[in-house]
């Protein structure tokens, strides 16, 4: 029997995905994000000023408020995309989800080693149980369990229970901002918005914007690059899944084709008795 499997579509969806990638957006995106990159170390050790208190450890302000703000924005996208999913069943928004949910928690673990790199000169301390430091340990450990959910449940209902947790564990998120807002803590005060008295020399307000443009766009790329991992991952296990359907088909066919046909197994020792 000579049957001819059909080749699926996935090789070339994979190729195509590559060419994509390499090609198209990501080759853009990572240009932009080396360009912006190199602007912001320029601004930070360069172009901003010396704070007068703390000195040149401030600049680390940089980045771990950068870090802090994307990492919020890759939340409310997890937030976001587990709503949609819920409401269309539709695999994407979980990718778009779990991809952001995995380079958020990447972005909080950075605020939160940069944190007391900054807090041992300014308190005196690597770390200390103030309201925005504790309240941000929780959202790196409850998107951790987010990760976890997705991990060790798997199928639709691993999805779905994660798509609920994501939702929930952003509630945390406010938490986290209005932290230094609305108590008094040890954590400085906001420097933007922060009411009477805060604010940024023109040079630091810029090094800082600049920085947060920069992290938004390497963001941009790791999601891009994520999701495209995942599209690649779910493709290939398609793949498996045909091929396996296709080769039982075979079996049965073939055990179709030869049921008039009597099959016996020889062991050694049997075959020397027929002698």
């Amino acid at each position: 029997m000579n049957r001819r499997i059909k080749k699926p579509s996935v090789v070339y969806t994979f190729v195509s995905n590559l060419i994509f990638n390499v090609l198209g957006v990501s080759m853009i995106l990572c240009g932009i994000t080396c360009g912006l990159l190199a602007i912001s170390l320029y601004l930070v050790f360069f172009y901003a000023p010396t704070e007068q208190v703390m000195g040149d450890v401030q600049r680390i302000f940089y980045f771990h408020v950068s870090s802090a703000w994307i990492a919020f924005l890759a939340f409310f996208l997890v937030m976001a995309a587990s709503i949609k999913y819920l409401r269309t069943n539709q695999r994407k928004w979980d990718v778009f989800a779990y991809a952001s949910a995995e380079i958020g928690i990447l972005f909080c673990t950075v605020v939160l080693l940069t944190g007391p790199v900054w807090a041992k000169p300014a308190w005196n301390v690597w770390w200390t149980w103030d309201l925005r430091l504790t309240t941000t340990l929780v959202l790196w450990l409850m998107y951790m369990g987010y990760l976890l959910l997705r991990k060790y449940v798997e199928g639709e209902r691993g999805a779905k229970y994660a798509a609920v947790f994501g939702i929930i564990a952003f509630l945390d998120v406010p938490f986290v901002y209005f932290s230094i807002r609305v108590w008094r803590t040890q954590h400085p005060a906001p420097v933007i918005m922060g009411g009477e008295g805060a604010g940024l020399a023109p040079e630091m307000l810029t090094t800082l914007l600049v920085c947060v443009i920069t992290f938004m766009f390497l963001f941009a790329y790791l999601l891009q690059h994520r999701i495209a991992i995942i599209s690649i991952q779910d493709e290939l296990e398609e793949l498996r899944r045909t091929i396996a359907e296709r080769e039982q088909d075979m079996r049965k066919d073939i055990l179709i084709e030869n049921e008039n046909f009597i099959i016996e197994d020889y062991t050694f020792k049997e075959y020397q008795k027929k002698l």
